[in-house]
């Protein structure tokens, strides 16, 4: 269950990630909510490394919203160097 939630709060994150950063994206609507998805697994993972949460315990909304954003500007930096 808690893989799940951690889908669902990741692809609503992605869409808040893609409100707060406006512009175009390479990818579109899809691969920025699969990049949510991603942010939000990376906050987990984070999360339980720095001991924010306990195992099993995925990322906070916050959190989901903070990692897709660094993944998004990251995906914006690598696709946008190799079109040029």
């Amino acid at each position: 269950m808690g893989i799940l939630l951690t889908i669902i709060i990741g692809f609503l994150a992605g869409i808040v990630a893609k409100m707060l950063m406006p512009g175009r994206d390479p990818g579109g609507f899809i691969v920025t909510t699969l990049l949510g998805i991603a942010g939000a697994f990376v906050a987990t993972f984070l999360g339980e490394a720095v001991g924010w949460y306990r195992a099993g315990e995925g990322a906070g909304f916050i959190g989901a919203i903070v990692g897709a954003i660094i993944i998004l500007a990251l995906y914006r930096m690598i696709a946008g160097r190799r079109s040029v």
